[in-house]
């Protein structure tokens, strides 16, 4: 089987399509659309609080020979 590579040159020279129902998009704007952002906000405050609180609480606990040895 003999595969060709397209080379687009029926299509390479044809105008750009331009909407005329959408005003053209600021290159600003179109820019924004990708920028990384928080879903959550507030979501990694509260994870580093929960950590820190977690960590305390850890600290608090003292196990004995006998609580290590339960069941």
């Amino acid at each position: 089987m003999n595969e060709m590579k397209p080379d687009y040159s029926d299509i390479i020279d044809m105008p750009r399509h331009v909407s005329t129902k959408h005003p053209h998009m600021s290159r600003s704007d179109r820019a924004a659309q990708f920028a990384p952002f928080a879903a959550l906000t507030g979501y990694d405050e509260m994870i580093d609080e929960a950590g820190e609180q977690n960590a305390v609480a850890e600290d608090s606990v003292i196990f004995t020979a006998e609580d290590l040895d339960a069941p």
